[in-house]
């Protein structure tokens, strides 16, 4: 979703390489993914490094944090024996600078989401934790489920595609590759120089 020739050069070519923005995500990760279970006041329980999968979609993958709090209105958890609602947490490190929140880390959220629904039998909620201002913003996800369900079944189909194909985009127009990580390994430099030969008088 954020760009499909960057994710054609990573899954396809196996390419990359890290920036500032890349290596400051993933020490905020080694904390976050340390597996950690913790009851908290005993009404909510969290789960950092979570295994998802949702077999209907061929979905799967690791979510930072599944956080549980007990309410009768939530569903049965095996394990914890009682009932709970399940809210999806997703850790980045800055907020983006306007305020508002990325289409592509909400969509990365519902993708998980419909994960742990598929898992626990619930409707989770989605969280994104901002860790420079520690704040965490809900996501709108009851309101625009449908949208949001229907533009990943798009985006999905669309990677599988580019796999199968084994075609790597060109870069699409209007693409912001400033803070991208794979900016020159995409786009690498080229050098303009000249050679200026030195004839002697033994090669005439």
């Amino acid at each position: 979703m954020y760009c499909p020739r960057r994710y054609a050069l990573l899954e396809i070519n196996d390419d990359w390489s890290e920036n500032v923005f890349v290596v400051k995500a993933n020490i905020m990760h080694e904390n976050v993914h340390s597996g950690r279970h913790e009851l908290k006041s005993g009404r909510r329980v969290e789960l950092s490094s979570v295994r998802l999968y949702n077999d209907e979609l061929n979905l799967y993958g690791v979510a930072d944090c599944i956080e549980f709090i007990k309410s009768s209105d939530g569903v049965y958890i095996e394990g914890l024996g009682d009932k709970y609602k399940v809210n999806v947490i997703e850790y980045k490190p800055t907020m983006p600078k306007d305020g508002k929140i990325s289409e592509t880390d909400a969509m990365q959220v519902f993708a998980q989401k419909l994960c742990a629904d598929y898992i626990w039998g619930c409707s989770a909620s989605g969280t994104i934790y901002y860790a420079d201002k520690k704040k965490r913003v809900s996501l709108p996800f009851e309101s625009s489920y449908e949208s949001y369900y229907n533009e990943l079944t798009l985006l999905l189909d669309e990677m599988r595609k580019c796999i199968c194909s084994k075609t790597i985009p060109v870069r699409r127009k209007g693409q912001k590759c400033s803070g991208c990580s794979m900016k020159d390994v995409c786009m690498p430099k080229t050098v303009k120089y000249s050679v200026r030969k030195m004839v002697s008088e033994e090669d005439l």
